[in-house]
Order: C-alpha cells, then structure tokens, then sequence
C-alpha cells in the first residue's frame, strides 16, 4: 500500500495574493506545511500539486530547494490534478491539505494514515479539529470513480463532492479532547487569517514545528487574538451547486455504483 502526501498549491488567490509564500517566522507558509508533512509516519512522497501556469514556477522552486516532489498539473480542475498526481508517482492512496493550512494536526494526520493503510477507506474526514488543521485521505480508486462521474468542473471545493456514503466507503475521525475546537479558525484565505497565524508563529517557541496544542493554549490565553478574523467568511459550494450535486447523485446512483465496482475491479 503506497501512500503519499499531496499539497494542493497556486499562487492565483485574489482575497490574500501570494499567500502560501508569505513569511511565518523566517520560512514561506509552504515550506511550514512541507515541515509538518515530514513527520507524518509511512507516507511514500511529500509532492507540491500545482499548475502548469508560470505563475506557479515558484512552487516547484520550493519543491526542489525543499527536496521533496512536485507535480505541474490542471488548472482549474484540481480533482484531476490530484488524479494525475497520484497516478504519476503511482500511489494506492494521499493525505491531502490546501498549501493554505500551516498548522495541520500531525496527530490526526497519522492517524488518517492508518484508516488508510487498511485498503478498506475510499475517503476519510476529521470532525473537530479548528478550521483549516484537518488533513484528508483519499482512495485513488474512489477518486478515478469520482472525478469520471462529477456533475461539475471547478472542483476546488471537492470535499462534499466524495463524503457520500451511499457510494463510498467514509470513514470519520472525530476528535476528543484539547484539539476539539471547531470554533477556531486557523486556515489562510484574508489578511485577518494570516495576522492571527503570523502572530502565532511569531510569539511560540518551537523546534521543527508548532505544536498545535501550543497554539490552541495560546489562543486561549490570549482570547484576543481569536477575534482577529472572527468576521472571515469560509468559502463553500452555493446552495444552488449542492442541490444540483446532490441531484445527480440520486438520479444516477445506480449507474455510479455501476462505474465504481468497473474501477474497483479494474
């Protein structure tokens, strides 16, 4: 069972320009989230999934001066890009984040991992973890049925495309404890985001990465600093798109069902 660790990343955002690159404490955001994806345990590759735009070249930089992979694929389509990626570097399944959440939860990272590593999961969530600290595992099998049957093409919002339980094996791991802490938001998406997260980076002692615990304790320490960007609006499909989503899966799910066990035995 291969398993890698793929980092959707562009330097496209128009809210935060160049976000992945700005500065945390003395390395770019991207290089943060490479440093955390070292120590998740067994994966096969760390790979940059980026675009073939020129305006991505300095991802693939990174990827080098950081020695670990990069993949130059779709545009726009980023399940296909995903797709690509695993299929080039020959994984049976990927860890996924966005180059937009420096403070990922290694723990439940290692521990999406071994939900993997059993073969039985074709998608598998956190539920707990503050916003933009949650990492995903993907079966590539599930993601060949789910990219050839997607009622739409922008798929840079794709989570609620494959948590389908009706048609694939979704596995939840929901989180107990300190880390439970939905209410907080440590993902990057608007100036608000990264003065909270550069302010974290900047006052936390740490060796090869910041603890997310640390982090959370120094939130609450200093409740303050949670109302930075208490007024960012994370991004989700409209309401019209998960109607039609959801539509086409309750149409077709015969056919769909038809398609995975083609792919599964394939």
């Amino acid at each position: 069972m291969k398993i890698g660790f793929l980092i959707t990343a562009r330097l496209k955002s128009t809210r935060l320009p160049f976000k992945i690159v700005k500065d945390l404490n003395g390395k770019t955001v991207i290089e943060r989230i490479i440093d955390r994806a070292r120590e998740v345990r067994g994966i096969s590759e760390i790979v940059i999934c980026t675009s073939k735009n020129p305006q991505d070249r300095a991802l693939v930089d990174i990827a080098k001066t950081s020695s670990i992979y990069y993949f130059n694929g779709d545009e726009e389509d980023v399940l296909k890009r995903l797709l690509d990626a695993a299929t080039f570097y020959g994984m049976d399944s990927f860890i996924s984040i966005t180059a937009d959440n420096p403070l990922f939860s290694i723990y439940h990272a290692n521990l999406v991992f071994e939900k993997l590593q059993t073969g039985k999961c074709d998608f598998v969530k956190i539920q707990g973890l503050p916003l933009g600290c949650a990492v995903y595992g993907v079966g590539v099998k599930a993601l060949k049925v789910l990219w050839k049957i997607k009622p739409i093409f922008d798929t840079e919002i794709w989570g609620y495309l494959i948590d389908r339980p009706e048609i694939f094996a979704v596995e939840t791991i929901k989180v107990n404890g300190r880390l439970n802490r939905p209410e907080l938001r440590l993902t990057l998406d608007y100036e608000e985001d990264y003065e909270l997260i550069s302010n974290i980076y900047s006052n936390l002692m740490f060796d090869k990465y910041l603890d997310l615990q640390d982090a959370i304790n120094y939130l609450d320490n200093n409740p303050q600093l949670a109302q930075i960007n208490r007024n960012c609006v994370q991004l989700d499909l409209e309401k019209r798109v998960k109607e039609e989503i959801d539509r086409n899966y309750k149409e077709n799910l015969e056919e769909i069902k038809r398609i995975k066990e083609e792919i599964n035995l394939a």
